[in-house]
């Protein structure tokens, strides 16, 4: 693999202090206002400055023209893997009925579950990998992707190696999550809580050694105490995530404070004394802006958090039912007009602490050694992320080193 050489770029390092940024690190930008970045031939980054010597005649050579030259994007909340559509649901939705209201009848996720259940895996891959390629033209090059829709055994290992094998397949980094509690099938939750944790636990993770496994929380889902009882037994040997608080304000965040999980995501309903444990606990925020826009304009209080001197992520949340998008900068672009960030809060939530939910310290920042995962954008000014809307700012995106294309 040849060496890529970038000049004239006004480049984020978003270097700082080690791990996740919280409060005012959110901040900074690490901002070099016109230089060079050298990508080696080993996919890694070689030099950063104002000005690098000793350049590789070989390198391919890429003029920025001032434009902002920035870390990939790091997605660390999606649903990736489905099958099926929703439209008729969403036209359902615009009629009136909520959400809660599909589920009850036996919609809403349950009818991607069923969907999931009738495609093969090698289908249900296929469809995955042509997503994986869309997010990449947006600028995600590291992204994370649930099970979820599968509940019973079977259909859920049927989704974790459908997401595997579309993972070999693509340039940038796929972060399976074993998303274990989330619908209920059968008519006791307690009981069907209880086998998950007990049967379908651990044959995930006897094929899916390091997955993390996640519950989620809400009206529809799990409850508060079933989502304890899987968790706890998972993080013994797993790292853990939490969905919470989309419809209702369960109690769940000080619990996933209380077990150390590496992230909450939704947090839309979640009561202002609870974020500001969560603000002062070492677990992340992760705000999902997309799914508010789409479903029911609510919206999760991120500034705050981050006034609090908590840290805050930013994603997708892709999906076929309540987050019909896999923008980054859309997801930016409404976390600062919604979720009360700033534009340089937005882009460290982008790029820095999801990778840092997802236990990844090679990438999110431009400094020599990381993973050479680059966006170079349309724009001199990065505040352009969150100022515009629709379209895509990225003209080129280098993952693991090498030009996508």
């Amino acid at each position: 693999m040849a060496p890529v050489f970038i000049r004239n770029a006004r480049i984020l390092t978003l270097t700082g202090s080690l791990g996740v940024r919280r409060g005012a690190e959110m901040k900074s930008l690490g901002v070099i206002p016109l230089g060079e970045v050298l990508v080696g031939g080993d996919g890694k980054i070689a030099d950063v400055g104002s000005r690098i010597e000793n350049v590789p005649g070989d390198a391919q050579v890429i003029d920025a023209g001032g434009r902002v030259v920035m870390p990939g994007f790091v997605d660390c909340h999606t649903h990736l893997c489905w099958a099926g559509n929703r439209m008729d649901e969403w036209q359902a939705v615009l009629k009136g009925e909520s959400y809660l209201d599909l589920l009850r009848k036996g919609g809403g996720m349950f009818t991607t579950v069923r969907a999931v259940r009738e495609i093969t895996r090698n289908q249900l891959a296929a469809n995955l990998r042509a997503r994986l390629d869309e997010v990449l033209r947006n600028g995600t090059t590291t992204v994370e992707i649930k099970s979820g829709y599968g509940l019973t055994l079977e259909p859920e290992i049927k989704m974790l190696r459908a997401i595997q094998r579309a993972a070999g397949e693509w340039q940038g980094t796929v972060a399976p999550t074993a998303l274990l509690g989330r619908g209920i099938e059968g008519g006791n939750p307690e009981e069907f809580a209880k086998l998950v944790a007990r049967d379908i636990l651990p044959e995930v993770l006897r094929e899916f050694p390091k997955i993390a496994v996640e519950a989620h929380c809400d009206s529809g889902a799990w409850t508060v105490e079933a989502c304890v009882r899987l968790l706890e037994k998972a993080r013994k040997h797993l790292p853990i995530r939490v969905s919470a608080d989309q419809f209702t304000c369960t109690g769940m965040v000080p619990e996933a404070v209380r077990m150390r999980a590496a992230c909450v995501a939704h947090l839309e309903s979640t009561a202002k004394e609870q974020l500001l444990a969560l603000a002062e606990s070492p677990v992340v925020a992760v705000l999902t802006p997309i799914t508010g826009l789409h479903l029911d304009q609510r919206f999760a209080r991120g500034g705050y958090v981050a006034e609090r001197g908590g840290a805050v992520a930013v994603a997708t949340n892709c999906s076929p039912g309540t987050s019909p998008s896999c923008s980054m900068p859309l997801a930016i672009a409404l976390a600062v007009r919604f979720c009360g960030l700033d534009a340089e809060e937005a882009i460290v939530a982008a790029t820095v602490n999801p990778a840092y939910v997802l236990g990844l310290t090679d990438r999110g920042t431009i400094e020599p050694g990381k993973r050479a995962d680059l966006l170079l954008l349309h724009h001199k000014d990065e505040r352009a992320l969150a100022y515009e809307l629709g379209g895509n700012p990225v003209a080129t995106v280098i993952c693991g080193g090498k030009v996508a294309g």
